[in-house]
């Protein structure tokens, strides 16, 4: 029989991945779908994160209760944010992404509520009649939300939403003169993601029983962001494989780890530069590929 230990690693690394995944689906359907720059996606995660940890540590809140609490705080930091990016366009609003995810840091890092600089411990595992959660059966709950999430996302894509984004993404005068409120339409794109970060940090946090203010930093939203880009911009397939990728590279680089920032800030220069469209985006060649297999398949079998 293997040790426990090394069948629990490869649960960690599970449980981490898809608590990163909704965190990166909900950026990509900001800036993929609506195309609002967001570099502070680790403020609403930490925002989400905090707040469970506080009601369940404090008030003994039950988890589901707390979940969904972290995830609609996060949405109202989102819908603020979206409210000063109705007034400001790219580099701008990138820098205000990054102010804001450093401000969120300090917060969390000077204010007695959230622990300061020894963060919030004990806080507890879910349970259900009884049953707490842990390992596997976590991983488990953590791949059920992400399922929903990604079943919300791609309705979002679908929807009379989705549309409305993509038109705001495309050409924002052209979709004021279709009379699309584009104001509003920022803050839900704001707001849906910050709140998929929320659930994220909320998950984040009853698997690891103890945060910091330093684990939301923004390196973690270059993090977030090297996986929509390597995934492709737009594309919920390729978020979910490019945050298995990341999250797993650093056990290839282990050596170099302490240059994982730098190692993302060049991988992001390299993709923007040469493949824009991410690993499975609309036009990325790995997409067209797979596609003209699909489509060779489809023909084969309408031949027989």
């Amino acid at each position: 029989m293997r040790p426990i230990v090394l069948e629990a690693y490869p649960i960690t690394l599970l449980t981490i991945i898809g608590t990163y995944a909704i965190a990166a689906i909900g950026l990509n359907l900001t800036m993929g779908s609506a195309g609002q720059v967001n570099l502070g996606q680790a403020a609403f995660i930490g925002i989400g994160a905090f707040t469970s940890a506080i009601l369940t540590t404090e008030y003994s809140m039950p988890f589901v209760v707390s979940l969904l609490v972290s995830g609609l705080m996060a949405m109202i930091g989102g819908t603020i944010l979206g409210l000063i990016s109705v007034r400001l366009r790219e580099d701008f609003l990138a820098i205000t992404t990054i102010g804001i995810n450093f401000v969120a840091v300090s917060v969390f890092q000077y204010y007695p509520l959230f622990g300061g600089s020894f963060g919030i411990g004990d806080i507890p595992r879910p349970s259900f009649f009884g049953f707490e959660l842990s390992g596997p059966s976590y991983a488990g709950l953590v791949y059920v939300v992400l399922s929903l999430c990604i079943l919300g996302a791609l309705w979002t894509r679908r929807s009379w939403l989705g549309l409305a984004f993509k038109a705001i993404k495309e050409d924002e005068i052209a979709a004021l003169s279709m009379r699309i409120d584009v104001r509003k339409f920022k803050m839900i794109a704001f707001a849906i993601g910050a709140g998929y970060g929320g659930l994220a940090g909320c998950l984040l946090a009853h698997f690891r029983t103890y945060i910091v203010y330093s684990d939301f930093t923004f390196s973690f939203s270059i993090e977030l962001l090297t996986i929509v880009v390597l995934g492709g911009l737009g594309s919920i397939a390729g978020t979910t494989m490019g945050t298995a990728i990341v999250v797993l590279f650093p056990e290839v680089i282990r050596p170099l780890l302490q240059y994982r920032l730098v190692i993302y800030i060049l991988m992001l220069i390299v993709l923007l530069r040469f493949q824009p469209e991410g690993l499975l985006g609309e036009k990325s060649a790995l997409s067209r590929y797979l596609h003209s297999i699909v489509v060779r398949l489809y023909r084969r079998e309408g031949a027989h």
